[in-house]
């Protein structure tokens, strides 16, 4: 007779080769490289800007958020460390959070396996991050199943910090795990829920709710803005427009949606912003001009640069090495940063990456905040 843990270690699998089968194929050892498809990409990053290596050795990086903080500094998750680390402009790596994706002890059923490279690694770190108007931290704990936010002592982030739940259950059910978050200007809170905080994923006995979705946390209260079906796929990455009048999300790796945000922040009409191509399955941020820039998450390290309007201007091709054992570089999650707001960050599976680019990117909290 099969053991729960062997079935649920066979659940996991096949999840993982069900969303492997959907990536674009590896194809192969290349250099960093930005492919300009319309001229209009140079107004907001040069074919020739460099990659430069910000740090190594990590298990899985996401989630990067700017901290404009004296001269600043950036926040991103290790979804294998379970932890938040630090990195400064000095080039010093710290841990500024502990258990911040979950806080139990029972690590043989938290968190979900997924790999890296050639590496079987257990996700049971936290995801997405990103500042309130307050510039409070506000993260998603996908193991834990909930939504926090750390409060901070006069506008000042402190690790030591309370940590405040926003959202951890909708109609009395614990969700899946969130996955993105933003956070609007009023201080709603919009994020994806998705099974990559369940062992065993859609299959997990300790699944609550039967459905992924994108949800509304306002004091307190979630509330479900869209389900997975009519999205048109599980949902991921979440970003607002410039102007918070729209809500970028992906449906899984077919296609990006863009959908009006009403004043109460429950969504209008929705259309598809681009479908098919790389940079689709993950994190997306926008900069100041309206620009979408969107990343392809696990698989090979594609970042695409889309107009306002949709179009396909030009993509950043990650690095992919050579050799054994395996290296992998991605592209999962990214944020503007620096003093100028100019500064592209990459959470890339095992690395951290910067380029500087021409158009600066929209940095929380909101400019009428700092």
């Amino acid at each position: 007779m099969m053991t729960v843990a062997r079935r649920l270690l066979l659940v996991t699998a096949m999840g993982l080769q069900a969303a492997q089968a959907q990536m674009p194929p590896d194809p192969g050892p290349r250099p960093f490289s930005i492919e300009r498809l319309d001229p209009a990409l140079d107004a907001l990053i040069s074919v020739h800007a460099k990659l430069e290596l910000l740090a190594d050795d990590f298990g899985l990086t996401e989630g990067p958020v700017w901290v404009p903080e004296g001269k600043g500094y950036l926040l991103f998750s290790d979804l294998t460390a379970n932890v938040i680390y630090k990195w400064d402009p000095a080039g010093t790596v710290s841990v500024f959070l502990e258990k911040a994706g979950y806080s139990g002890s029972d690590i043989n059923n938290a968190g979900t396996q997924t790999r890296r490279g050639r590496v079987a690694v257990l996700m049971i770190g936290p995801n997405g991050e990103t500042l309130d108007p307050q510039g409070r931290l506000v993260w998603c704990a996908s193991p834990d199943g909930t939504v926090v936010r750390l409060e901070n002592d006069h506008g000042h982030l402190d690790p030591n910090g309370a940590r405040t739940i926003l959202a951890d259950k909708y109609e009395g059910k614990r969700f899946n795990g969130p996955n993105d978050v933003v956070v609007r200007s009023d201080g709603t809170a919009f994020f994806t829920d998705s099974d990559f905080g369940l062992r065993g994923g859609r299959n997990s006995p300790a699944k609550e709710l039967s459905f992924n979705g994108v949800f509304m946390a306002k004091d307190h209260h979630a509330t479900l803005l869209i389900n997975e079906t009519n999205l048109g796929g599980w949902p991921n990455g979440i970003a607002l427009s410039p102007d918070e009048k729209y809500l970028y999300l992906n449906a899984g790796f077919k296609k990006v949606m863009r959908y009006a945000v009403n004043g109460d922040g429950t969504l209008g009409a929705g259309a598809v912003f681009f479908e098919g191509g790389p940079g689709i399955a993950d994190g997306m941020k926008t900069d100041a001009r309206g620009d979408l820039y969107s990343s392809g998450g696990a698989g090979p390290g594609e970042i695409r640069i889309s107009s306002p309007d949709g179009k396909h201007l030009g993509t950043i091709h990650m690095p992919i090495p050579a050799g054994e054992p395996k290296r992998q570089i991605c592209a999962t999650n990214l944020a503007f940063g620096d003093s100028d707001g100019k500064g592209l960050y990459i959470t890339a599976c095992e690395a951290l990456y910067k380029i500087r680019v021409n158009s600066p990117g929209v940095i929380h909290p909101p400019l009428s905040q700092k």
